[in-house]
């Protein structure tokens, strides 16, 4: 099985930072995407970034510049910095990854349980 497990959530004032993790476990062959998204209550799921397994990274307009996903191979682990925080960003945020199991096997997708970001005065 695979398991994705965000943690790194938290309250933050305007401005500030905060930094999610998300650790990858199971049997996984290869990993072609990583993705994290967020949504807040009343939305629909927003994406805001992705990065490749060769390592090119994009961002949706409202978060760039002020975020970055990196990916730490060492401890299997998905990180999205974020900077300058605004209320705005106030969501659950979820990684997501897209990976083989098997090599030829099937592109799939697999999610984190969601971390809550609140940006708040």
């Amino acid at each position: 099985q695979v398991q994705l497990v965000e943690s790194g959530g938290g309250r933050v004032q305007p401005g500030g930072s905060l930094k999610l993790s998300c650790v990858v476990s199971g049997s996984i062959f290869s990993i072609n995407g990583m993705s994290w998204y967020r949504q807040a209550p009343g939305y629909q799921r927003e994406w805001v970034a992705s990065r490749t397994s060769g390592g090119a990274s994009n961002y949706a307009d409202s978060v760039k510049g002020r975020f970055s996903i990196t990916r730490d191979n060492t401890v299997n682990t998905i990180y999205l910095q974020m900077n300058n925080l605004k209320a705005e960003d106030t969501a659950t945020y979820y990684c997501k990854i897209q990976a083989r199991r098997v090599n030829g096997g099937k592109l799939n997708g697999y999610w984190g349980q969601g971390a809550q970001v609140t940006v708040s005065s």
